[in-house]
């Protein structure tokens, strides 16, 4: 399948950097290359009339990532829903949706995954953990099934096959929202506060990739795990008057992460951005939360009522749900599957993949594309401010970031 190399000259400059760091991950996966779409699928003899169009929906149903994985199923049933005008069908083609929980593990999600491809399944959906979607997308390849990746951020997804699409944001599209806030990057010093931990370190590395490959100097401020008192890395941080800081936080010692930064005065010193997760996430911030700039994939009303953002909204809260942070993934997911259902019929996987590659639609978020060229889904994202504190702390939108403009560099299929 030939593909035509395309982007921005501002991403084309960082696109050796950043695909250094996804080919990184994908060799830690442990990645095989397999057949590309178009080649014999599937040994399939023709697409018939009527057909039933078995879909399973892999996801983090129990786990650490539960509440995720709700907010994804509950979104896919009202994209569904939305997608077939309440039929559950398309083009004479009935879709049946398999629920699998994968709680988080990847050896759990791979052993799923292949019962159901052994049962005949041809499309499969789900994975709210990056450790997980990097292990179903080489199963998808090898297998030449259709593989729509949800909540998973991880960069290394995109291009690295021909049968794995995402239906949701990946971290180079963060990475580029926090740097629209920046401004003209050349020259501004961006600080990276983070956890001394892998997922800190990565995040360093990404911001490196992205706005240090822009002309920023980036350094970092790295914390111990363990670390309680956390004012002496917020002195650290404004002693070094940075134009940005870009924090990447997790656990417990948030909240008095957040209060040493304002207790310091770093809130007022430099423009501090961080991402916002969901609501149970709002209150972690306290009284700072109204002086931090929040890079957002999506929360509530953040598509400005669109008439997609309109109908999950209303399908989710009808069904009993609470629309959130992943709820779109789950929507666009259905949406991806009814159009690859509808245009490339029930059993060819290698018409199913023609179907999506280049497409744009209508979402939750606005206008959408899925990429050609490696399967990134090009979105808009957005910049917001909380209001409020503590429990009634809600997201307010800022701006909304073009989609082509927060849009990672085009990434070679690994096959």
């Amino acid at each position: 399948m030939r593909r035509r190399a395309t982007g921005t000259a501002r991403h084309r400059r960082s696109l050796h950097t950043a695909a250094a760091l996804t080919c990184a991950g994908l060799v830690l996966a442990g990645c095989t290359a397999a057949g590309k779409a178009g080649e014999s699928d599937s040994g399939s003899a023709g697409d018939a009339k009527d057909a039933t169009v078995k879909v399973g929906l892999v996801y983090s149903r129990t786990g650490l990532l539960a509440d995720y994985g709700k907010q994804y199923r509950d979104g896919f049933m009202a994209g569904l829903d939305h997608a077939t005008k309440g039929t559950r069908k398309v083009a004479g083609h009935r879709i049946e949706v398999t629920e699998q929980d994968d709680a988080g593990d990847p050896g759990k999600a791979v052993s799923a995954a292949k019962s159901l491809i052994g049962k005949g399944y041809k499309v499969l959906a789900g994975t709210t953990d990056s450790g997980v979607a990097l292990q179903m997308a080489p199963l998808a390849a090898q297998n030449k099934v259709l593989y729509i990746s949800g909540p998973a951020a991880t960069d290394a997804v995109t291009g690295i096959n021909d049968y794995t699409f995402r239906s949701g944001r990946q971290s180079y599209q963060d990475i580029l929202t926090a740097g629209a806030m920046l401004g003209e990057a050349r020259g501004k010093k961006v600080t990276v506060l983070a956890q001394d931990s892998t997922f800190g370190q990565a995040n360093v590395a990404a911001v490196k990739a992205v706005l240090g490959a822009e002309g920023a100097k980036v350094g970092s401020v790295l914390a111990p795990p363990s670390a309680t008192d956390l004012t002496p890395f917020a002195r650290q941080v404004k002693a070094g008057g940075p134009d940005l800081v870009f924090v990447a936080w997790a656990g417990s010692t948030a909240p008095a992460l957040w209060t040493a930064l304002d207790q310091q005065g770093v809130l007022e010193a430099a423009k501090v951005v961080t991402g916002l997760a969901g609501t149970a996430s709002y209150p972690v911030f306290g009284a700072a939360g109204s002086k931090v700039s929040f890079l957002a994939h999506y929360f509530p009303g953040a598509g400005g009522g669109n008439a997609v953002e309109k109908s999950m909204l209303d399908s989710v809260g009808k069904a009993g749900g609470t629309p959130d942070l992943f709820t779109p993934d789950g929507f666009t997911a259905a949406q991806m599957v009814v159009r690859a259902v509808g245009q490339g019929g029930a059993t060819d996987t290698a018409a199913m993949v023609k179907a999506l590659e280049g497409w744009s639609f209508d979402g939750v978020k606005g206008k959408e594309q899925v990429r050609a060229e490696d399967h990134a889904l090009v979105q808009p994202m957005f910049v917001a401010r909380l209001r409020g504190s503590g429990a009634g702390a809600r997201p307010e939108l800022v701006t909304t970031e073009p989609m082509d403009e927060v849009a990672p560099p085009v990434k070679p299929s690994a096959g």
